[in-house]
């Protein structure tokens, strides 16, 4: 992670910028990573070495695929407020391999619509971009403003499955599925 270029966006919507990520983040994300608050959908928080090892995998995906989680920032106060983007799926499951778009916000910058609007740009960047043919997404059950942000952005729902990776008998294991595909996003986004 370097710190060159930090105010290029890679692309941006009205109030966010989508960027690569700078050592100044680390902070910030473990922090987010930390919350119970943030991380109430996801089996555990993150201490400090699981966000340096998330952050290490990001990177990996980045320059493997050309593209992964972006760090967001307010274009108005450069305020990092998490991450959005588009990441391989590879975990066992019959719709995988595939890509799937996702964000983690920190919780004081919820219920604004920075979900909404930059998960919209994210699959306005996959599609036009790297003209992806289609697009995931997937939340436990009980994620219900994760599910809504799906249904904003124009995904429909196609299934519900039991994540491999999240043990038996854990609340979080039941997980509802959404999909777009580049033709209907384009034609929603006109």
């Amino acid at each position: 992670m370097e710190d060159l270029n930090i105010n290029k966006y890679i692309f941006q919507s009205s109030r966010l910028g989508f960027r690569m990520w700078k050592e100044s983040d680390r902070e910030l994300l473990t922090k987010m990573n930390g919350s119970k608050e943030v991380m109430r959908c996801f089996p555990k928080t993150l201490d400090s070495k699981e966000t340096d090892d998330f952050l290490n995998r990001v990177q990996i995906h980045f320059e493997e695929n050309g593209y992964g989680l972006w760090a967001v920032e307010l274009k108005d106060t450069k305020e990092f407020i998490g991450f959005i983007g588009l990441l391989n799926a590879t975990f066992e499951a019959h719709f995988t391999p595939c890509v799937e778009i996702g964000w983690r916000l920190d919780d004081k910058y919820w219920n604004k619509g920075y979900a909404t609007e930059g998960a919209k740009a994210c699959l306005e960047y996959g599609f036009k971009n790297l003209n992806l043919d289609t697009i995931y997404s997937f939340t436990a059950e009980i994620n219900k403003p994760s599910e809504n942000v799906m249904k904003k952005i124009g995904l429909k729902k196609v299934g519900e499955f039991k994540h491999p990776k999240v043990g038996d008998g854990n609340p979080l294991k039941p997980h509802v599925l959404y999909k777009i595909d580049g033709k209907e996003f384009l034609m929603i986004a006109r």
